[in-house]
């Protein structure tokens, strides 16, 4: 399969050679669900807590002794049925969220996201972006010349400050390492950049 090629003057220069198996794999679309679902629960966090009865004040001495009262039995004030007490069977902070997904179906995911997103016309490759210093002006002038209309995913092969500042302040653009490279964001924009080293470099980590 053939993706686009374009210069940091934004014209086209030609095409680059993929691999098949990544970017014209078979749509899976219950990889995409789970492994999608996956990611945005492991990335939440339980912030939801009440006290127990271990956890409010007070509560240390038995309200009365335990027998020859006429009255229920009762160890602490801060039993959950009492005024005040602590609360039974709440959310707590300590609840796990995260969820587990194969290696081979992670993979199925990102390929047939990679391969709808390719069969739309929404990946190109940019040859090179060079700046001697960081500069917005530079980068939107560069998309504006590119296939971009809305939103906008820069892969990158390796970390680059020039490149990380000069879009780092505009809108619906966001840049990840090749190795970061998930199903959210994906599917979060329209169209995804591979830097041409970083395109290689994908090909390496996920074809093994």
């Amino acid at each position: 399969m053939k993706i686009d090629l374009y210069t940091q003057a934004g014209e086209k220069k030609g095409t680059v050679d993929v691999s098949d198996k990544m970017f014209k794999a078979p749509i899976n679309d219950e990889a995409v669900r789970y492994a999608l679902l996956r990611q945005l629960a492991n990335a939440r966090r339980p912030i939801a807590a009440v006290k127990t009865r271990a956890d409010v004040r007070g509560g240390g001495k038995k309200p009365w002794k335990q027998k020859h009262t006429g009255r229920a039995r009762f160890g602490s004030s801060r039993n959950p049925v009492w005024r005040k007490g602590g609360v039974a069977h709440g959310p707590s902070t300590e609840r796990n969220f995260s969820m587990r997904i194969t290696k081979k179906a992670s993979r199925a995911a990102l390929f047939s996201i990679l391969s709808q997103k390719a069969s739309e016309d929404a990946i190109f490759v940019l040859e090179n972006f060079e700046v001697k210093i960081p500069k917005t002006k530079e980068f939107t002038k560069m998309m504006s010349k590119l296939p971009v209309k809305r939103s906008l995913l820069i892969v990158l092969d390796a970390k680059n400050a020039n490149f990380e500042k000069s879009s780092g302040n505009v809108p619906n653009v966001k840049s990840i390492l090749v190795n970061y490279l998930n199903p959210h964001d994906l599917l979060k924009y329209e169209k995804v950049m591979f830097m041409k080293p970083a395109l290689k470099k994908a090909e390496e980590l996920f074809l093994k």
